[in-house]
């Protein structure tokens, strides 16, 4: 009943255009009661579902805390760690619920080998970038990262 109730009070939030039946027409057409849908709208928020709510804004706190890496079970194992009574289950429904998808990062692969009989790089000017006139003493690095780029600059 509560599905019904809800996707009936989602449905006159929605409408913005009145292009949907009455709500006496859609209690009627899913075979529930218009007195029962006005009953369901007044009654207050129970103990559980504000719980639930205090479970969902600490778990999405913790998931931004821990740069949306953590997954349902070490979301659960913080909580727990904290002192909260709560299941991994719940855990994993309230992160469903909230849309919450923990992006692994990627393992660490090295990318290149050094050459171990390669010679030691020759420092030419000697740590003495400054130069009498543009153009005269030019340098270069080789940076590797996950787009690897050239950098060359002169020294003035």
């Amino acid at each position: 009943m509560t599905d019904k109730f809800g996707f009936i009070a989602a449905e006159c939030a929605a409408d913005d255009d009145h292009a949907l039946p009455t709500i006496a027409r859609m209690c009627l057409l899913l075979g529930v009661s218009k007195s029962g849908f006005y009953e369901w709208l007044r009654r207050p928020v129970s103990a559980a579902q504000r719980r639930r709510e205090l479970l969902a804004d600490k778990v999405k706190a913790l998931f931004e805390a821990f740069g949306a890496t953590y997954g349902y079970r070490r979301i659960h194992a913080e909580l727990v760690r904290t002192g909260e009574r709560v299941g991994p289950e719940l855990v994993r429904k309230l992160m469903g619920e909230l849309g919450l998808v923990p992006l692994q990062p990627r393992p660490f692969r090295v990318t290149t080998q050094p050459d171990p009989d390669a010679p030691d790089t020759v420092d030419l000017v000697r740590r003495d970038f400054t130069a009498a006139r543009p153009g005269t003493k030019v340098v270069g690095d080789i940076t590797y990262s996950a787009q690897p780029s050239v950098m060359c600059s002169s020294v003035a």
